[in-house]
């Protein structure tokens, strides 16, 4: 394991197939929350291991990881996110991290997110204005914001949160979206 990169921070992950596809390229410890079966003990074991060492949350990038996800970062706000998109998290039957590429784990950790949380940076109404939401074309305006802030895989509702808890200003959002149609009107 001479090549493997050295993590600091202990690493959550749901099961032991995510911390064996970590540990084939990392040194690094995880925790395991038995998937949404997450209970009191581990949560304080996070909480704890978080103020002497660091946390970051590599979680599955589908329904039950977001839930733990959210449920962790409420229980303990400041914490390190990293996230996997689920395009790159495919196995033959499930999405997973177990399943993710080395690389897009890597790219994950390069990309760190830790949330401000009970922040309002944008308004439900100028999401609404830049085409995130309620727009024929606001799944693919969300994953390119998404893609550019790290977010992960996003519906409406968990962007707007993403964006507010990373205090991302209107501006901030605009000028994503305004590179990309720059750059498609220059490829047409």
């Amino acid at each position: 394991m001479q090549d493997s990169i050295k993590v600091k921070e202990v690493i959550v992950v749901e099961g032991k197939n995510d911390t064996k596809r970590l540990k084939s390229f990392l040194d690094c410890e995880t925790i395991e929350t038995q998937g949404l079966a997450l209970n009191k003990k581990t949560l304080s074991y996070i909480k704890e291991v978080s103020q002497r060492r660091g946390v970051i949350l590599l979680l599955d990038p589908d329904g039950p990881g977001n839930k733990i996800r959210a449920r962790i970062n409420e229980a303990i706000p400041g914490l390190k996110n990293a996230f996997v998109d689920q395009d790159k998290a495919h196995g033959k039957r499930k999405i997973g991290i177990e399943h993710a590429s080395k690389e897009a784990i890597l790219e994950a950790l390069d990309n760190l997110i830790s949330y401000q949380i009970d922040h309002q940076s944008i308004s439900l109404k100028d999401f609404n204005a830049l085409g995130l939401n309620g727009k024929e074309d606001a799944f693919k305006r969300r994953k390119i914001v998404s893609a550019y802030f790290h977010l992960g895989d996003c519906n409406a509702k968990t962007c707007f949160k993403r964006l507010n808890l990373l205090g991302l200003s209107l501006q901030d959002v605009e000028e994503v979206l305004a590179k990309h149609d720059e750059k498609k009107k220059a490829g047409s």
